[in-house]
């Protein structure tokens, strides 16, 4: 009976090369018209011509592009430690004894992470006006630090700090509650036992935290990470929406970047290449940090027992070819 309602293996076949059909649609596609566009100098309209590398060449003594690059890197760095750093500190907390009403917690954390990011932008960049935003009323109106709000430090292009920290700020506010949620789900499988004991033994929540949590979620603190560095090295919305990369080009990021030339300066042949620019700086860029964090993440103990395993396997798959050659 069940033979006779088991679909045949083509119809699963052509039932799973839809999905595949999709992505390399939405993803390779792409990614090679950007790299033949890259060849050209593309205005926009139907005429292409082929100028060879002289677009890379352009990208790789362009000073713009590159201090966009800085921008992207700064936005990793401060959100791996705000993002996840604060993530990983309010899981401990809601997972203490302390606190009340855990489930209230784990969805307020979360629904930032679920409006877009260019309402975010609009809404902080209304936070941080010099003359209606909510920063300086406050500092203004509650602790009397200035006269009036004209007086008042802007924040957004002025020297009350950074401005790449600035903007860190909302980026940081939006995704503290998508990364804790990760986090709780990886704290929820350790064994409770595990915990329990360490506490009998006399350790404090600190040390807990720090030596039994975070060696045994660090492979989901990993992929936090890695996300964490894909969504900055191609951050665009909120920053659109709050500086549109000004003043000047002191807030640019690279997709900001890309997408003016593109679209405002109708230079679609560069927009491209910027385009596979992104994409091979960010291969890099978490190619690199997983290389530096597996290392760092990993004591030296399990680094020789990789290299044993390893000698172990190579003796192994030699001495298979030398008996499978002896019974030949």
């Amino acid at each position: 009976m069940l033979n006779t309602i088991r679909p045949k293996g083509r119809v699963i076949f052509a039932y799973l090369c839809i999905p595949v059909a999709l992505f390399i649609f939405t993803v390779f596609v792409p990614l090679i018209a950007a790299l033949y566009y890259g060849f050209t100098d593309w205005k926009g309209g139907p005429v292409k011509n082929f100028n060879g590398i002289q677009n890379y060449v352009q990208l790789f003594h362009d000073d713009v592009f590159w201090h966009s690059f800085g921008n992207n890197l700064y936005l990793v760095v401060a959100c791996i430690i705000g993002q996840i750093g604060i993530a990983f500190i309010i899981v401990m907390l809601i997972n203490s004894k302390l606190v009340k009403l855990k489930g209230i917690h784990r969805t307020f954390g979360f629904f930032p992470s679920t409006i877009s990011a260019l309402c975010i932008g609009f809404v902080w960049k209304m936070i941080y006006d010099q003359r209606t935003g909510l920063i300086n009323w406050y500092l203004t109106e509650v602790l009397h630090k200035y006269k009036n709000m004209k007086s008042a430090p802007i924040w957004l292009g002025g020297e009350a700090a950074p401005i790449m920290l600035v903007l860190s700020i909302p980026l940081i506010w939006q995704y503290i509650g998508y990364y804790m949620v990760i986090i709780l789900s990886a704290v929820a499988s350790i064994d409770t036992s595990v915990l329990e004991s360490a506490e009998i033994d006399g350790a404090t929540c600190f040390q807990r935290a720090i030596y039994i949590i975070f060696p045994l979620i660090k492979n989901t603190l990993l992929v936090c990470i890695t996300l964490c560095i894909a969504g900055n090295m191609k951050a665009f919305d909120s920053i659109y929406a709050m500086t549109e990369g000004g003043p000047g080009t002191s807030s640019m990021v690279m997709a900001l970047y890309g997408y003016n030339q593109s679209f405002k300066s109708s230079n679609l042949g560069y927009g491209s290449t910027i385009s596979v620019g992104i994409f091979v700086l960010s291969l890099a860029v978490i190619g690199g940090s997983q290389f530096i964090l597996n290392y760092y993440m990993t004591d030296s103990y399990d680094r020789e027992e990789k290299k044993r395993k390893k000698i172990r396997d190579k003796e192994a798959r030699i001495a298979m070819k030398k008996r499978m050659k002896g019974g030949a």
